[in-house]
């Protein structure tokens, strides 16, 4: 099933969650080397999980025109909806955890590190849920996807007809 929102023959969505997984996840072996080894890197976290938390928002939008797509009595409508209803709850812990430093960055509470933990833990579990749509589902792939397919900038369809 192809992606309802590409740019440049890519769908938007796979092409932005590199930005908030990057962020929360670095965030959050920047918190655990802040507390395990006492690197000062409360300010950095603190802006990560904010620029992470604003990715997260924008991917969303795609990913949502997407799963709207999906046919609603299939597997993958309801992988989805978990995967998208798990992000939410991401982007909430780390906003929560984000507020929660907002006063002292540098020396937040144990309570932001925790939510910053408990997402970074379920971003794992909600970016397999991702993954199985795309790799084993074949959301947001190209219907006529092949191994001699040409570029996406070329305009022309990825199927063939001597497959």
């Amino acid at each position: 099933m192809e992606s309802k929102a590409k740019l440049l023959g890519h769908p938007i969505h796979q092409i932005l969650i590199v930005f908030p997984l990057g962020l929360l996840g670095m965030a959050v072996i920047f918190d655990v080397l802040r507390v395990a080894a006492g690197w000062a890197l409360g300010t950095t976290v603190f802006h990560m999980i904010a620029a992470g938390v604003v990715a997260g928002l924008v991917a969303a939008v795609f990913g949502l025109v997407d799963w709207s797509a999906i046919p609603g009595s299939t597997r993958a409508k309801g992988v989805g909806a978990r995967h998208g209803l798990g992000n939410v709850v991401v982007v909430v812990l780390f906003l929560a955890s984000w507020w929660l430093r907002r006063d002292d960055p540098a020396n937040p509470p144990s309570t932001a590190f925790v939510l910053s933990l408990l997402g970074g833990g379920l971003a794992l579990v909600t970016g397999w849920l991702g993954g199985e749509l795309v790799n084993r589902l074949g959301v947001g792939v190209d219907d006529g996807a092949h191994l001699d397919a040409p570029s996406s900038l070329s305009g022309r369809p990825a199927r063939s007809s001597e497959r």
